[in-house]
């Protein structure tokens, strides 16, 4: 499967948003707080001519999840709405304007053990935007192939003591990309093959659960 960066790929990735049916979380879940992330589609920057996604380092200075891998993202405030917030925060962290245009769709909501219902806003950027990453917050951005994730050995689970969930990982850029990032990712790669794939009784890691 080829993922080329081009206008045929964006229309077919928007009727795939468009299809999905999303989960919304339940009542049994009021004192989460709404946050909101963004799979922000950029092209590769290279040869290949193909579509990436955008992913960050926590700033090591961050008061939670300091260094861990993320998609950019944050809480939503009073009065925003899920997609207002990724387009805030996409700006905020990496100086990336993007506006409702350029939103494709939302996929399901997932809850987090730190607290968070998180919300995972599908856009798609412009060819080679220029990024500014703030450093108070991120480390590094990193340009990561949808071909990539769509491997058959990107994805795996495994398990751990301390629940009776799955843990999912993604391998991204080289390294074992744990949920949330790695449940949002998945589902978002399932999305990719046409596979409406549920995603919120994955489990993460103990070390993201504070």
């Amino acid at each position: 499967m080829t993922f080329p960066f081009d206008e045929a790929f964006r229309r077919r990735l928007k009727s795939q948003c468009a299809a999905f049916v999303r989960l919304r979380a339940t009542d049994a879940m009021p004192s989460l707080k709404p946050a909101a992330v963004a799979i922000t589609l950029v092209d590769m920057s290279d040869a290949s001519g193909e579509t990436g996604f955008l992913l960050t380092e926590r700033a090591s200075t961050l008061r939670a999840h300091r260094g861990q891998w993320a998609l950019p993202g944050g809480r939503v405030d009073a009065g925003e709405t899920p997609q207002q917030a990724a387009l805030r925060e996409l700006e905020e962290e990496l100086g990336l304007r993007l506006g409702d245009g350029d939103i494709l769709g939302t996929l399901d909501d997932y809850p987090t053990r730190s607290g968070y219902l998180i919300a995972p806003i599908v856009v798609w950027a412009g060819r080679s935007k220029s990024l500014y990453p703030r450093p108070r917050e991120v480390a590094a951005v990193h340009r990561v192939s949808l071909r990539d994730i769509a491997r058959p050995d990107a994805v795996d689970f495994i398990t751990i003591p301390e629940s009776a969930r799955r843990v999912v990982r993604v391998r991204m850029q080289g390294h074992l990309v744990h949920a949330p990032t790695a449940a949002i990712v998945y589902q978002f790669r399932e999305l990719l093959a046409g596979r409406a794939t549920r995603v919120a009784d994955l489990e993460q890691p103990v070390f993201a659960w504070g």
